[in-house]
């Protein structure tokens, strides 16, 4: 059978042939007929050299078609998701060492355009060969649907986009959390503290839990909160409002933490402490002591934070935990105050963060970038 020569006959096939096999896979199905619908623009548009005009029309044009023909879901704004999505995947079905699956991919583009038998299970077949344990960013996965890569391919800088495919599928993130954790941009408060080998190892490899100081971020964004900027807001009520949304501050928090308890009591000859929340960290399998304040960061508070760390390794670890970590939460802080009262050896294990009760920006972000290599390079040398 001759190939079909027009663009919306090409597509249309596609389309069919998908919709038989959508019980097999629905969610690989889709992405990868998504794909090609994509790459058949984008092909049609390089024919016709670009031109903006050209390519507006086109795709006004099989928008007005293939709504008519198979629903909403292909409208003139979704069909420029397609097209955004094959450029920034143009390796998405491909072989992850030589690419010696092309000609396999042009089988089955030829089966599917042709609505051959066995045409879609082609595609999904193409799926599963990638999606092993060769599998890397930029490639297809089953677990990244649609939804997932509608948010993807909005992220211009390609380490960030493939740090959010491994996160994604490794914590089987929802899309609304994949639109969350992008949008309090996680992959730049990661990265901020990381030397250029840290940086590629989290587009490479994610992030991977080592040490302590591969736990905490900062600044911790707790925007889900709903609680206005106000210097009346009492620590107790902050402390409610992360229980009552503890799904979410564990999600902010990051893989690894347990809820164990709040307003943990501390007896001492008759005085009595309280920490805040308590957690426990399964990879690092250790104590995590989390302490709110609400105003800047004082070295009294520091001071008290290294008392509950100390006390809970005398007092409550066991032969299978490693040193207890704490962490405190403030609005500010002093790098400096920190430091000093810390010490090298605590400075292991305490650690504090600004939170931000709103999802901070871009140049926010580049500005606390800025102020703390700037205390870097002007701090003395620790002797």
């Amino acid at each position: 059978m001759p190939r079909p020569t027009t663009l919306y006959a090409r597509i249309r096939q596609i389309l069919e042939s998908a919709r038989t096999r959508v019980a097999r896979s629905v969610n690989t199905t889709q992405v990868v007929a998504n794909w090609l619908i994509g790459r058949e623009i984008v092909e049609e548009e390089q024919m016709g050299k670009r031109r903006a005009a050209y390519g507006n029309k086109l795709i006004e044009s099989l928008a007005a078609r293939l709504r008519k023909d198979f629903g909403d879901g292909y409208s003139v704004q979704n069909l420029r998701y397609m097209r955004q999505f094959y450029i920034a995947y143009p390796r998405l079905i491909s072989d992850t060492e030589s690419r010696k699956s092309e000609s396999a991919i042009s089988s089955a583009i030829r089966h599917t355009v042709r609505g051959e038998s066995g045409d879609a299970g082609s595609l999904v077949a193409i799926g599963h060969t990638v999606c092993g344990e060769s599998w890397e960013p930029g490639l297809l996965h089953p677990n990244l649907a649609w939804s997932l890569y509608r948010h993807l391919i909005k992220i211009d800088f390609p380490d960030a986009r493939a740090f959010y495919e491994i996160e994604a599928v490794k914590e089987s993130w929802s899309a609304r959390e994949l639109e969350r954790q992008i949008a309090s941009l996680l992959f730049e408060r990661l990265a901020k503290s990381r030397d250029k080998a840290g940086v590629m190892r989290l587009a490479t490899k994610g992030h991977e839990i080592a040490s302590p100081a591969d736990v905490f971020k900062d600044p911790v964004v707790i925007e889900f909160l709903g609680l206005p900027e106000s210097p009346r807001l009492a620590e107790s009520d902050l402390e409610q409002a992360l229980l009552d949304q503890l799904q979410s501050f564990l999600l902010e928090l990051g893989k690894g933490f347990a809820f164990v308890a709040r307003q943990q009591r501390l007896t001492l000859e008759g005085d009595h402490f309280y920490i805040d929340l308590v957690f426990y960290h399964v990879v690092l399998k250790c104590y995590v002591l989390l302490d709110l304040k609400v105003g800047k960061l004082t070295h009294g508070d520091l001071g008290q934070l290294q008392l509950y760390v100390n006390y809970y390794d005398r007092e409550k670890r066991t032969a299978g935990d490693n040193p207890t970590l704490g962490l405190i939460l403030c609005t500010d802080k002093n790098d400096a105050v920190v430091k000093y009262t810390l010490g090298a050896d605590q400075g292991k294990t305490i650690f504090a963060s600004r939170y931000k009760l709103h999802l901070p920006s871009e140049a926010e972000l580049k500005a606390e970038v800025r102020r703390e290599l700037k205390q870097f390079t002007s701090s003395p040398p620790s002797s």
